[in-house]
């Protein structure tokens, strides 16, 4: 007994260490307590976390959909809370969520917590082959959370050809310790391919939003501000600028009419007579215009039915003004986001790749442009 508590302990140095070395130990949320608020897949990495929970709503951990119950990432657990999630998996029970906190912030976080939560996260650095004297963009695809193949391998063979098209100099990774700042000054705009989760940890959240704020460009495609629940509030609200609250459900797929507004970097020209496209349509909780946002396009809310919430809460119709793309100045870098891309077919839609074209030519302008 005591020797295989001795190899238990060993075991977990052990693998502290490779998590240490590994540098992911910086990882966001290591040393936060257990909460209704923490990342469903945190709790159910704990067996004292999943416990609590199934004290409180017995068998529904048992029960739960294995879309929402993975442990190794990309899972939907990442993007989730029990706070959340505890109406639906519930399955008509009632919950006291101030009760279950309660329970939960008593558990204490153990190292072999601490390394179940980092272990999401890498430090892996890629090396790149740039050509001189052109843009310089890379393509980011590190996922946590939910990882849609079809679009995001979509996005990724559109992008390689507007690269070839427009004559960028491409790089492409999935590996979140590309953002360190040796690596992005190499860059002028970085695109983030469906993004869903957090994929950062706290030294590449600082170097990333550095190289934003000193002059970088970043483009977001569709999914990359599509979670339901966020870990970094400067993700949401400053570089994106607007918070996602839910897509129609029923059916998820419509026709919806987009409609061009003029813009002074020149996105959307060409476009102004506006189309009607087939794809899953995203809300955000206020437009993205009251943020600050200039607006590229919007949606015309009277061509398809917005519904409600899936996860609960009010109507996903936000009215006459329904942003769906638009440009954001943070600090002297540039942001441009998209909540068009779903459907894997929206990537092969010319007047769609004729909008990222552009977005992704006004983000990588070079050192010393000037956002506006």
């Amino acid at each position: 007994m005591r020797s295989s508590i001795i190899f238990g302990a060993l075991a977990l140095f052990c693998s502290a260490n490779a998590v240490q070395a590994k540098g992911q130990l910086d990882c966001p949320l290591r040393d936060a307590a257990f909460s209704v608020k923490s990342p469903l897949v945190d709790l159910l990495l704990s067996e004292r976390a999943k416990a609590v929970v199934d004290k409180h709503l017995p068998g529904a951990i048992a029960k739960m959909p294995p879309f929402f119950a993975g442990t190794k990432a990309p899972t939907f657990a990442s993007i989730l809370t029990f706070e959340k999630l505890s109406g639906l998996l519930g399955g008509g029970q009632t919950v006291d969520l101030a009760k279950v906190e309660a329970d939960l912030v008593t558990l204490p976080v153990s190292m072999q917590d601490k390394v179940a939560r980092c272990e999401r996260y890498d430090n892996d650095r890629p090396k790149f082959a740039l050509q001189k004297g052109k843009p310089r963009i890379l393509l980011f695809e590190k996922m946590t959370g939910f990882r849609d193949t079809p679009s995001v391998e979509a996005a990724n063979a559109a992008v390689k050809a507007m690269a070839a098209r427009m004559g960028w100099s491409l790089a492409i990774t999935d590996k979140g310790g590309v953002m360190n700042a040796a690596s992005l000054k190499q860059f002028d705009a970085v695109i983030w391919n469906n993004i869903s989760g957090d994929v950062l940890t706290l030294k590449q959240r600082k170097a990333f939003r550095s190289y934003i704020e000193n002059g970088g460009g970043y483009v977001g495609m569709h999914g990359s501000a599509g979670d339901p629940v966020y870990f970094w509030d400067w993700y949401p609200d400053t570089l994106i600028g607007a918070r996602f609250i839910g897509h129609p459900s029923d059916p998820q797929f419509q026709d919806a009419k987009v409609v061009i507004e003029p813009h002074s970097s020149g996105i959307g020209k060409g476009l102004e007579a506006g189309w009607t496209m087939n794809d899953e349509w995203y809300s955000f909780a206020k437009s993205a215009r009251l943020n600050g946002g200039k607006v590229v396009a919007t949606l015309d809310e009277t061509t398809y039915k917005p519904g409600t919430n899936r996860f609960g809460g009010p109507s996903l119709a936000m009215g006459a003004d329904h942003p769906i793309a638009w440009t954001r100045c943070v600090g002297k870098g540039r942001s441009f986001y998209s909540a068009i891309g779903h459907r894997p077919e929206t990537y092969s839609d010319p007047r769609h790749i004729q909008l990222l074209e552009q977005a992704i030519t006004w983000a990588a302008q070079r050192p010393g442009a000037k956002c506006a």
